[in-house]
């Protein structure tokens, strides 16, 4: 009898550790899934500062460059296309988009040097050169966070409580324009 006794409390002590190993893998899932949600929400942050800098700039390039209707055009369109883009693949896509259309928007000015004098057009460029570094930072930053969570949750013995409780894998912030990867070219 003595002996089932100790089985029994032995087997309880060795379930009460496993229930305790649970939680912990748990609650670090939760907690790397909550810095990788975070980290979105500070790429959300700067990519809405920068759709608000976008309609001020093309007000002023605009009045300096009216006949560049089509290149202002694109740029509004795929500012659109970026504040209404939702999920990380999405979101992506649509921000390429856009900084393809503000480097052409850049050509543009380059033919316009009263433009480029211009006090507004030039606060505005340094606050959107300002933003762009910030979104580099956050995209960073978040994907470093992404990867910690990626390998986590894809990671014995923690994979199996991700999968019971549904923790699914999360996208990277990438670029897929191979033209975005390439430094670029500065010439005098």
């Amino acid at each position: 009898m003595t002996q089932l006794i100790i089985a029994v409390v032995a087997c309880g002590g060795f379930a009460l550790i496993l229930l305790l190993i649970g939680i912990v893998m748990y609650n670090g899932l939760v907690r790397l899934r909550n810095q990788v949600r975070n980290a979105w929400s500070q790429i959300d942050v700067q990519l809405k500062r920068r759709h608000d800098l976008i309609p001020n700039l093309v007000e002023t390039v605009k009045g300096y460059a009216g006949h560049e209707k089509e290149t202002l055009e694109n740029v509004i369109k795929a500012r659109a296309a970026a504040v209404n883009a939702s999920g990380v693949a999405a979101q992506s896509q649509a921000e390429m988009g856009l900084s393809g259309a503000l480097s052409k928007l850049m050509m543009v000015v380059e033919q316009y040097p009263d433009l480029k004098a211009n006090t507004n057009f030039v606060a505005l460029q340094e606050e959107l050169t300002s933003t762009e570094n910030r979104i580099g930072f956050s995209r960073q930053h978040y994907n470093d966070n992404v990867m910690q969570y990626n390998t986590k949750t894809q990671s014995v013995p923690t994979n199996v409580i991700a999968g019971l409780f549904q923790f699914k894998e999360e996208a990277f912030f990438e670029l897929e324009d191979q033209a975005q990867r390439e430094a670029p070219k500065v010439q005098f």
